[in-house]
């Protein structure tokens, strides 16, 4: 195995990240991600999917999401470079899984970006949704080219803004004449199948914890900072998720969460605060511009470990002299995203993520099975890969049989070029 320690991370022309981020940095980030992606994008789908099962739903993705967490924090401290689970899976089980932990992790979030830039033309510009996505593309890729502390900064802003917004929300619908506790009486409603499927796609919202691992090689200090950053900004997660999903539930009740296009501004609205609506709107866009920024962030890291690998173009490894940014591979995602948001669907858009995500923690799960021996350190990685694999043949028919295409996808592709490889080695 390769000792821990970035040296044994850095590309073949040993160009390394600079270590910046501390634990309150890393929190923002992975907050950033988590909270502009959960609370505007995946809440009414899962309320659809769960009915009253709603609440039991978040608890089996929260816990779900704990355990990857817990191994994602363990697996980055003992590898704290760029690229997350590609690097772990190469390390702890071979290339080949950790190859296709990068392979789905890029797709995966690559397609969230797209979601995540949508919700903000939506939100912003509904007429023009599209055209204001491929702008916010540009304009967050353009923060991130110029170095992570900016985007960190912008990002501690962006999170700010968000609880806000959310805060003024729970209050707002928890003392108005129209909450009524019997909303929140948890059934089964979606039957157990429902209750899944809302679990997977609620856990597309509890996943920017991985953008903090993504970024170990920019860590200060990583064994120590990753394993207190990650549980942190998912236990905050997890807190707000729960305040606005009930305070939401005890206004529209499951049924019309469910049915609701924007679901934080119809309760506000069915509260009789109609003022509010504007406000909610714009805190919408700017919780999916935290988003979008920091899985463009975690996207181009993983890509710049790949390349490093030859799994990509070895061009998207450099370094930028200056900003200290894998500079080419921020521009390729960015450009890569600027397309498919001008040409996707939001909500569909989710399930494949979640997919593609899911089998990313699987084998992040794997690999840090292998860390312990002893029986009781392998009760987290055995549940949280259970659970991803549950969670995943749970989401909608398309988005499995989608995600599942473009997993083989990758494996051919995988295939081909160990085939040619050996050609050439013959040769």
């Amino acid at each position: 195995m390769t000792a821990s320690g970035s040296s044994g991370f850095s590309g073949p022309s040993g160009a390394e990240l600079r270590r910046t981020l501390g634990v309150g940095d890393a929190v923002v980030i992975g907050l950033g991600s988590m909270v502009g992606a959960g609370i505007f994008a995946a809440l009414a789908p899962a309320a659809h999917a769960a009915g009253s099962g709603l609440l039991i739903g978040l608890a089996v993705a929260a816990v779900v999401a704990y355990c990857n967490a817990m191994s994602s924090a363990r697996l980055a401290a003992r590898y704290p470079a760029s690229g997350g689970t590609y690097v772990y899976g190469r390390e702890r089980l071979g290339d080949f899984w950790g190859y296709l932990a990068g392979w789905s992790f890029v797709v995966g979030k690559t397609a969230s970006c797209a979601a995540m830039a949508l919700t903000v033309g939506i939100y912003v510009w509904p007429g023009q949704a599209h055209a204001v996505a491929v702008a916010a593309v540009v304009a967050l890729t353009a923060v991130n080219y110029g170095g992570i502390q900016k985007s960190a900064w912008l990002t501690r802003v962006i999170v700010a803004v968000v609880l806000a917004v959310l805060a003024f929300v729970v209050a707002g619908c928890l003392v108005s004449d129209e909450a009524d506790a019997g909303r929140l009486a948890i059934g089964t409603s979606g039957g157990a199948g429902g209750v899944l499927q809302a679990a997977g796609l609620l856990f597309f919202a509890f996943a920017g914890y991985a953008r903090i691992a993504t970024l170990g090689e920019e860590v200060r200090d990583p064994a120590r900072t990753i394993p207190r950053a990650v549980p942190l900004a998912l236990g905050i997660t997890l807190v707000v998720y729960v305040c606005v999903a009930v305070a939401v539930l005890s206004v529209l009740g499951p049924g019309a969460l469910g049915d609701a296009a924007a679901p934080l501004a119809d309760a506000v609205r069915a509260a009789g605060m109609p003022w509010l609506v504007p406000v909610v709107r714009v805190g919408a866009a700017v919780a999916a511009l935290g988003s979008l920024l920091a899985l463009i962030l975690g996207v181009s890291r993983t890509t710049l470990a790949m390349a490093r690998d030859r799994h990509l173009p070895g061009v998207l490894s450099a370094v930028h002299p200056r900003f200290q940014v894998p500079h080419r591979a921020e521009l390729a995602v960015g450009a890569v995203v600027a397309v498919l948001a001008a040409t996707v669907d939001v909500r569909g858009a989710i399930g494949f993520s979640s997919f593609g995500v899911l089998a990313y923690y699987a084998v992040a799960n794997a690999s840090a099975w292998t860390l312990d021996p002893a029986p009781t350190a392998r009760v987290v990685p055995v549940v949280g890969l259970a659970g991803c694999v549950v969670l995943a043949f749970s989401l909608p028919g398309v988005s499995v049989v989608v995600g599942a295409g473009v997993l083989l996808v990758g494996v051919a592709a995988y295939g081909v070029r160990r085939w040619m490889r050996a050609g050439a080695g013959r040769a």
